[in-house]
Formats: C-alpha cells, structure tokens, sequence
C-alpha cells in the first residue's frame, strides 16, 4: 500500500513549514502540497490528489468550515482532519459538521497528530481530549441526575476506570501511559476493552458512557 497523500492548510507560513517537515518524517505520510487558505487548497487538490487534508479553521478568504464542506460533498474519499487553535465549541461543531473526520488543537504531541492522519485515513474519528470533553459536557446536562447501572459484564477493572477518569481530565493517550507508568499500547489496549464491554466506537461515547455511570464527572 503507498503512502498516505497529505495536504496542510495554514494561513501561517511557518507552521505549514513545520508541520510539512515533521508529518513527512513518518515513513506512511508524504505531504504532496501546501495552501494558506481554503480557496488554494480547493485549487491544490485537483492537482495533487491528497489523502487527508489537515485544515485550519480560521483563515482569510475562505475559512475551514467552508473548504471542509465542499471537499466533502465534491471528493468523498479524501478525509478532513482540522488541526487549530481553536477549541469551542461554536468552531468544533460547524467543522464536524461540514464534514470532518478529526479534530485536534495545535498543541497535541506530534505523535498524536501523526497518528491522527492515520486513523482518518481509515475512516475513524479523531478528537484532541479537551475536544471530546468539551462535546460531552454539551451533550451530558439532560442526562444529569440519572445515573445509568453498569451490568457486571460492564464493569471495568480498575486500570480501566484509572484510564478513562484520565481520560475525562483531558489527557491523551501518551499523558495517561506516563501517569499509569505503562505503555501508550497498554493504554490503548484498556480502552479498546472499555469500548467493547460498553459496546461503543469511540472516546466520546466512552465519556458520555463514563458520566451516566456516574463514573467520572466533566464539571
């Protein structure tokens, strides 16, 4: 299988710079393009056929939200992956719904945003930890009050509900092995166990799941 297309869009020269040299020293990626704004990366994409498109949200001329929207309805399998600043909620949702397959904040670990262009190259959603914590608390006030009994096959042990109460404070994946003293791999193989005992595809779901447990709480 080749490598995985990437374009990077930033109204910053510099950071589309930065992000260019160190996303294509992962061995899978290739970064194919660049654009400072949503309208040059409409024109790019002809040309360079990306895989993943790595969007900022704010920028001149035509803004994230608007490119997102049209590369999705126009070139269905190229994924979105917004990587920005901002993390309200009145920038993550109109994003998410014009289509993207991940959001993450500019500061994650290179790591993660590395691994972020993997996972919506598969077609996963992809969300920073304060992103995923910030929809939750969005979506968890009308269930507040009715706590949700797990079954005993819902359980977790008590490594898993260490990872996901981390996991509802924001932190990644590499921030919670650190913490637990374990690998990125053990940790990822706890919430793989959490999702398939609560039978969800995700972290959202993990944290809205966790908070009608009553298992964490996101104030």
């Amino acid at each position: 299988m080749g490598r995985i297309r990437v374009l990077v869009v930033d109204d910053e020269s510099l950071l589309r710079r930065a992000l260019s040299v160190f996303v294509s020293e992962a061995d899978d990626i290739e970064v194919v393009g660049t654009a400072a704004d949503g309208e040059e990366a409409l024109a790019q994409i002809a040309a360079m056929s990306p895989d993943v498109v790595m969007m900022d949200a704010q920028m001149p001329r035509m803004d994230g939200v608007t490119a997102t929207g049209v590369i999705t309805r126009d070139h269905p399998g190229i994924q979105v992956l917004a990587l920005t600043t901002f993390g309200s909620l009145d920038t993550i949702v109109p994003m998410l719904q014009a289509g993207a397959g991940g959001y993450l904040l500019k500061d994650s670990e290179p790591d993660d945003i590395i691994a972020g262009i993997r996972d919506v190259h598969r077609g996963l959603r992809v969300l920073s930890p304060a992103v995923a914590g910030a929809l939750v608390s969005s979506l968890t006030p009308a269930t507040e009050g009715r706590t949700v009994r797990l079954t005993a096959a819902e359980r977790l042990t008590p490594r898993e509900a260490a990872v996901v109460e981390l996991l509802a404070r924001g932190l990644s994946n590499a921030e919670i092995a650190r913490q637990q003293s374990v690998t990125e791999a053990t940790v990822k193989s706890h919430l793989s166990n959490v999702m398939a005992k609560w039978n969800v595809r995700d972290r959202i779901q993990v944290l809205i799941r966790a908070v009608q447990a009553g298992l964490v709480s996101l104030d």
